[in-house]
């Protein structure tokens, strides 16, 4: 069913919406806990069924089965619970954990709920380009109609009652996935993650917390929600955000006027490294593709398209790289794997 998935890019590599040449995608994501039953680290199998169920039942009777996949993470293989990880569908924390967990995911893959991951539940919507607010219409109008159905946790003064304190309030993160090769070939990059502390943002890796940054992409979120509105937490973001792109394309004037030989051996390296490698590993084709991305954008590179950049990002990575060639591979197998479809994907640049 998921396999189905192969066919489209995902939701946040598709390349559109505005400052997409630097910003890859928004995501807001929503903690929601369901009254009358435990937090999950303290819930039962049983609990943990009932949620899935309910949850299952008001989903379908209000949205349409048709419209999701829905997902049994403990029944996948670790396989296909990588492939949605690499995808941004669920969490590592989802993938890694046992008992019952589920998804409900669009089949568009722009929104998804992940089940009994460390709330009840975690709502989350995507699109590729700054618009958080557009995503933000859109969640809030699914959220509304789940708590029709649902009884959330709520406490009057608190807000929306979370397993992790941090989350207290809105539960709400609004994160901003970020494309930032010219600060981390300048070294300013390191200004940029001083700053994020001063208004209380934090800078992640591709997946999320406890990951770290690959390929030069960083994801910026809020730290809490406790005491903020969500509007409060949307223009954190929506003042903070353009400073960073403006740092990012005066970092890429500067590459550009002062070391364009530099800038263009950079690419040119990335380029014919990824031609004609015979084995090459998931981080390092990141950093290359990564390089390949800036040359584009910059007008550096002509014959490739940034969709197709996207598409070879997320198609060799892992799991992807497995599924599409139908067998498990191990490591050193899937470097050469790799290295071959780079070679007959890139062979016309």
């Amino acid at each position: 069913m998921i396999d189905e998935m192969l066919s489209q890019l995902s939701q946040w590599l598709r390349g559109g919406g505005l400052e997409s040449e630097i910003v890859i995608s928004c995501r807001i994501r929503l903690a929601r806990n369901l009254s009358g039953y435990p937090f999950v680290s303290r819930a039962t199998e049983t609990d943990r069924r009932g949620i899935r169920d309910i949850v299952y039942r008001v989903v379908g009777d209000n949205f349409g089965v048709s419209d999701f996949y829905f997902v049994d993470i403990d029944s996948l293989s670790p396989l296909d619970r990588m492939y949605l990880l690499e995808r941004q569908l669920i969490s590592r924390e989802l993938v890694e954990s046992a008992g019952t967990r589920a998804a409900l995911i669009k089949r568009d893959e722009s929104f998804c709920i992940m089940i009994n991951e460390e709330d009840h539940l975690r709502l989350h919507a995507t699109t590729s380009g700054f618009e958080p607010m557009r995503i933000w219409q859109l969640l809030n109008e699914i959220d509304d109609k789940l708590a029709a159905n649902l009884s959330y946790s709520f406490h009057r003064q608190l807000g929306y009652l979370s397993a992790c304190p941090t989350n207290v309030g809105t539960g709400m993160r609004v994160s901003v996935m970020l494309h930032l090769p010219a600060l981390a070939v300048t070294k300013e990059i390191e200004k940029v993650f001083r700053s994020l502390q001063k208004v209380n943002l934090t800078i992640r890796g591709l997946y999320g917390e406890n990951s770290q940054p690959v390929g030069d992409l960083y994801q910026i979120s809020n730290q809490i929600t406790l005491g903020k509105t969500e509007s409060e937490l949307i223009a954190t973001l929506q003042n903070f955000v353009p400073q960073i792109l403006t740092f990012e394309r005066q970092s890429r004037d500067f590459l550009l006027r002062e070391q364009r030989e530099i800038l263009l051996d950079r690419c040119s390296r990335a380029v014919g490294l990824l031609k004609t490698a015979r084995t090459i590993g998931s981080v390092e084709t990141l950093h290359h593709l990564s390089s390949l991305r800036l040359g584009v954008n910059m007008g550096l590179i002509d014959n490739i398209a940034i969709d197709d950049i996207n598409r070879l990002f997320l198609n060799t990575q892992p799991a992807h790289l497995q599924k599409i060639l139908g067998e498990k591979l191990a490591q050193n197998e899937r470097d050469v794997e790799r290295a071959k479809y780079l070679r007959s994907n890139l062979g016309t640049i």
